[in-house]
């Protein structure tokens, strides 16, 4: 079968207009038939690709599925609420079990859902990021920091289980996500919220090269404990200003770091943090001897790089909030003011989004993360071709040595 390009079709309907279509398809060696069928496409001939052939309109094989499909997704775009390629899969494929006669055949592919969107003039908006700031002296300082803590692993000899990373990361009660369907050309993107955008909480997670998740803490801003029942799997504290500080590094050290396996009997352990202030104080440094825990310090702007939590984790548990948090405002029980406004989830609510994110996410995943910050590879530099392997996975926050030299790395070991 021949395929004709669009430059080719309008140049036949010239001539048919300038003859007739008998002597267009004569001359052009095709049927009065096309010649007639171009004739009436050829606006849509104008708007295509010269070089494009198929005149497709697609045309849905699910009409009426994708007809409610696409009734959602504005109903949801019109009241504020985050729509995400999964969210139309989901619910195209709930909507077609419930109505078989509607769906024969039906699998909600991601082609489809792209088709669909294509259909329906729908996009996918993403907010733009800031990257971090990198310091100017970036190898030196990942050498110096890879080659300070393979020095303690060979003087101290730490089971992966006693090698730990904690971080501590700001989350809002509005976890509005950062991509939402909404129609093409539109100027302005709303998205639905309870209106605590500024609310905030902190929560602090911790994990071992083993593949261990400690439990997560959260940082609650209030000054007194609520009197309500917590979930188990999670440690609670308040702060007013909903920050860690002195006191909270204390009690996560007591709480969470201290209760590791290992941790009761003081097992000799390396702990990997930043240079956040409360954990560099003097107090914090005797009660992390007290409890036999040597301590490896990120410089200053690398955290992107050597951090697991930060290179590998903290997006994909954000994301897994996110996606709950969606849930909830699409379709949990909510409560409001007398005034008519929206209250935030209940502290209870969040602590189970907290801890279902972080459970959700795999011991390899965590293990892969050490090794890809240069902190767990076997000594005799076998796993060092982890330091720049590109997995492309989604939880990378960030690409790890993008910005390094393989030879300063290397020195390291």
């Amino acid at each position: 079968r021949r395929k004709f390009e669009a430059s080719f079709k309008l140049k036949v309907v010239k001539f048919a207009k300038e003859h007739n279509n008998c002597a267009a398809a004569s001359q052009y060696g095709v049927t009065e038939k096309m010649v007639r069928d171009w004739k009436a496409n050829e606006d849509a001939l104008k708007s295509m690709p010269s070089s494009k052939c198929a005149l497709r309109r697609g045309t849905p094989h699910w009409s009426e599925l994708e007809k409610h499909v696409a009734d959602m997704v504005h109903e949801h775009r019109q009241n504020g609420y985050v729509v995400t390629r999964n969210k139309i899969r989901m619910f195209a494929l709930q909507w077609g079990k419930s109505n078989p006669d509607h769906s024969k055949g039906f699998k909600a592919t991601v082609s489809w859902c792209t088709r669909f969107l294509e259909r329906h003039n729908l996009v996918l908006r993403q907010k733009t990021k800031i990257a971090q700031k990198l310091p100017a002296d970036l190898d030196g300082k990942v050498s110096l920091f890879h080659r300070y803590v393979i020095q303690q692993r060979k003087k101290h000899g730490y089971a992966l289980s006693q090698i730990g990373n904690m971080d501590e990361t700001p989350m809002n009660f509005d976890m509005v996500g950062n991509k939402t369907v909404n129609p093409k050309g539109a100027k302005t993107v709303l998205i639905k919220t309870t209106g605590h955008e500024k609310s905030s909480f902190t929560v602090v997670l911790a994990c071992t090269a083993d593949g261990a998740k400690l439990r997560p803490m959260i940082i609650f801003k209030r000054k007194t404990m609520p009197k309500i029942k917590f979930p188990v799997g999670v440690f609670v504290h308040v702060n007013e200003k909903g920050w860690m500080d002195e006191e909270g590094v204390k009690l996560w050290l007591d709480n969470v770091w201290s209760r590791r396996p290992g941790g009761l009997c003081q097992e000799r352990s390396l702990l990997v943090w930043d240079m956040f202030r409360a954990h560099l104080t003097t107090s914090t440094k005797k009660r992390l001897a007290s409890i036999n825990t040597d301590v490896a310090v990120i410089p200053a702007g690398l955290t992107s790089l050597v951090q697991p939590l930060d290179v590998c984790l903290n997006k994909s548990f954000k994301d897994r909030i996110r996606e709950q948090w969606n849930e909830w405002m699409g379709s949990g029980e909510k409560s409001f003011t007398k005034g008519g406004n929206m209250r935030a989830p209940q502290l209870d609510v969040l602590c189970n989004f907290v801890i279902k994110a972080w459970n959700d996410i795999d011991a390899e995943t965590v293990i892969k993360s050490f090794k890809k910050c240069g902190i767990s590879n076997s000594l005799d530099g076998m796993e060092d071709d982890f330091l720049w392997q590109d997995e492309g996975e989604a939880e990378a926050e960030a690409t790890p040595y993008s910005h390094c030299s393989s030879s300063s790395l290397l020195q390291s070991h």
